[in-house]
């Protein structure tokens, strides 16, 4: 038997059903596996009082310490997230609300499905109970923390010091080993899709399920800079009689408002706020093109999941873009520039791919191969120190 704690920040919660949702899917496909019991901790990082009063706070403060979510046994330990400090003492704050949770388990092996803060947190852990650790990189957990003044050192040092480490990418794997991590450490695990639910959608029926009449652009990320709607925006204003939907809610939704207001297409956008993941596969189903301008990624979820729904995608090469869009029949890699965009769009609503060949791009990407490939990997980081 494998007994496997699984670490994450980034996980779904009653509060949050999408957020991290693909961490909840692998996890959940791990503990399928014969031979494997999963303990799942999804510490959440609170402000202080007077700053938690916030109805977002409040709704997570009420979450239960631990419950089923979705088969899973779940561990919600809170910890202190002090504002205005760069993140500097996350890891370590997360570390002593989860020590009382983990003296009462027995385990093998600890996944740190995230690397900052949960990846630093997991190495000091490990030393503690005696056990091997694993984190895994999946974008913006390197990307950002792993290059800011308050944590970069934090992150190359739990990079150094973990038994294991995964990479979303072999891009991402790249970038790990530019931050010091020892490439001999570092093992490409992709993410995976459910081909039954993303494959299964009839186009035509659910385009006319959502009322969809002409061409239609669709975009999935949240409302932040770094996933580059903006960009998109500007290409659609670009293309006269097409619709662009962008699935996804975040801090930047009043200045998306206002650039759509300002290219004077309020007619042709629409900003669907956050859509439950049962609901993506309809909805990209229904679009031409799936569209993500991101300035930095792993290996984005949207992308695979879109390419199994059988619509071709246009990104930026960030990430394992190219890796996954090795030619173009599935979609197009651009420069992350408005008119580099509309171009590529056009481009495949006037020559739309087809639709086995789009699918065909994603057929190496699933959650059994990913579960197969994370047991695999833990399994050898446990041989390797009991045998040591």
């Amino acid at each position: 038997m494998l007994r496997v704690l699984t670490l994450s920040t980034l996980f779904p919660d009653a509060t949050r059903p999408n957020f991290g949702v693909f961490v909840e899917r692998q996890t959940a496909a791990l503990a399928a596996l014969p031979g494997v019991a999963v303990t799942m901790v999804a510490p959440i990082g609170m402000p202080p009082w007077p700053l938690s009063r916030g109805d977002r706070h409040a709704a997570l403060g009420r979450l239960p310490l631990r419950e089923r979510w979705h088969g899973l046994d779940v561990y919600r330990p809170r910890f202190a997230a002090l504002p205005f400090t760069g993140g500097r003492f996350h890891a370590r704050a997360m570390e002593r609300a989860i020590v009382p949770v983990l003296d009462a388990l027995a385990f093998d092996v600890i996944d740190a499905s995230f690397f900052f803060p949960d990846g630093v947190a997991a190495v000091r852990l490990g030393r503690r109970y005696g056990v091997p650790v694993s984190i895994k990189a999946r974008g913006a957990d390197v990307h950002h923390w792993g290059r800011a003044p308050a944590t970069a050192r934090q992150v190359a040092q739990a990079g150094q010091g973990a038994d294991g480490l995964l990479a979303v990418s072999a891009a991402m794997r790249g970038d790990m080993i530019a931050l010091g991590m020892p490439a001999d450490a570092i093992r490409v695990h992709r993410t995976g899709v459910d081909h039954a639910r993303f494959g299964a959608v009839d186009r035509t029926a659910a385009r006319a399920a959502l009322g969809v009449t002409g061409p239609l652009i669709v975009a999935v990320g949240a409302l932040i800079p770094r996933k580059g709607h903006d960009v998109v925006i500007d290409a659609v204003a670009r293309l006269p009689g097409v619709a662009l939907w962008i699935a996804g809610e975040g801090p930047e939704r009043g200045r998306f408002e206002a650039h759509i207001a300002r290219a004077g297409i309020g007619d042709r956008v629409q900003l669907l706020g956050g859509v439950a993941h049962d609901d993506l596969p309809r909805l990209l189903a229904a679009a031409d093109v799936m569209a993500l301008a991101s300035a930095s990624e792993g290996l984005a979820n949207a992308w695979v999941e879109a390419l199994a729904a059988g619509t071709p995608i246009v990104v930026t090469d960030a990430g394992g873009a190219r890796e996954l869009l090795s030619d173009e029949q599935a979609g197009r890699v651009v420069a992350r520039d408005p008119a580099a965009f509309a171009a590529a769009i056009a481009d495949l609503l006037r020559a739309p791919p087809r639709t086995e060949a789009v699918k065909a791009a994603a057929a190496g990407y699933s959650w059994a191969a990913n579960a197969a490939g994370l047991h695999a990997h833990l399994a050898g980081l446990m041989a390797a120190r009991q045998s040591g």
